[in-house]
């Protein structure tokens, strides 16, 4: 007598799937649908994930079911909304460097600049998560980070020499924290502000 076939096997993820979801938890962290406890919880999970099985229940809650209102959906692929990157280098060199408006932040944005004007908005930019780092390698020239109420600045990390700092922690009206921004690396011959202003409707 034949033996039974065995059952099929759970379909294992791919790096393609877990990235859906984790940028999924990017936008709902973004949009107050998942808190940054939660937010952490998931991710280790889908990074941990290796079926399709695991991968659903992280989402479950977050994604549109037809006809509904208001639930969360990523973009399909090629429509033009910009996807998070795990790193965004800016390079340039005795010239001038503009990031404003609504445009993706990546988790961690490496400057390497000489004798340049940065000004990085972000205001309006959409968050990918509930931490930016900006690891600097500045030499010369001026940056400028443009704050919304509720992102607080770390700058223990920057190590600096010859430069010029004007940094406050955050916008002092007590707004509750939504964004840590955190300053590392280093800084030579040069001059770093932070100023705060409400995004632009």
């Amino acid at each position: 007598m034949p033996a039974d076939p065995p059952s099929s096997p759970e379909l294992r993820a791919s790096d393609a799937d877990r990235d859906r979801v984790i940028e999924l938890l990017r936008a709902a962290v973004a949009d107050g649908r998942l808190d940054p406890v939660e937010f952490d919880e998931r991710l280790d999970a889908a990074l941990a994930a290796r079926t399709i099985d695991a991968l659903a229940p992280l989402t479950a809650d977050l994604i549109a079911v037809p006809g509904s209102d208001g639930a969360l959906t990523l973009p399909l692929a090629g429509t033009p909304a910009e996807p998070a990157t795990e790193l965004l280098t800016i390079k340039e060199k005795h010239g001038s460097v503009r990031r404003d408006g609504r445009w993706t932040l990546p988790h961690r944005l490496a400057l390497r600049t000489a004798w340049c004007d940065v000004m990085l908005d972000l205001t309006s930019a959409v968050r990918s998560g509930p931490e930016l780092v900006i690891e600097l390698r500045v030499r010369g020239g001026n940056v400028e980070l443009v704050l919304a109420p509720g992102m607080v600045v770390d700058a223990n990390e920057l190590s600096v020499r010859h430069s010029s700092l004007a940094i406050s922690r955050d916008a002092g009206d007590n707004t509750p924290e939504t964004l840590h921004v955190r300053l590392v690396g280093r800084m030579r011959h040069g001059q770093l502000d932070t100023r705060w202003q409400a995004p632009r409707r």
